[in-house]
């Protein structure tokens, strides 16, 4: 008896769940926008302090067991993503003050 009303509102949760979402506002997007610009630096971060760290074990490497298999193609250095900037999105009001005339700037004095 317990199983047909368990699966019975399992379909009905499922067919809620799949209700169509309204379509995201341009605050949203905007958001959504920084949020994975952010993630990008933070992953660049991560990659830096990765290629620092794997320098300083192959350093301690080749100082403990000598230059024997040093390779001899020379690597890249590590490339400091440097501190976080926030992407400005340009907002509908930008360049209105340009493009609308100054009344006291044709007049003579």
């Amino acid at each position: 008896m317990n199983k047909p009303i368990f699966a019975l509102v399992l379909l009905v949760t499922c067919c809620a769940v799949q209700a169509r979402l309204p379509a995201p506002t341009e605050e949203q997007k905007a958001t959504a926008a920084a949020a994975k610009d952010k993630q990008g630096w933070t992953d660049k971060v991560a990659a830096y302090k990765l290629c620092l760290a794997q320098d300083r074990v192959a350093a301690h490497y080749f100082k403990t067991k000598g230059s024997v298999g040093k390779p001899s193609a020379a690597l890249p250095a590590c490339a400091d993503p440097g501190p976080y900037v926030a992407q400005v999105v340009a907002t509908k009001d930008v360049g209105v003050a340009d493009s609308k005339p100054v009344p006291e700037a044709g007049k003579k004095k």
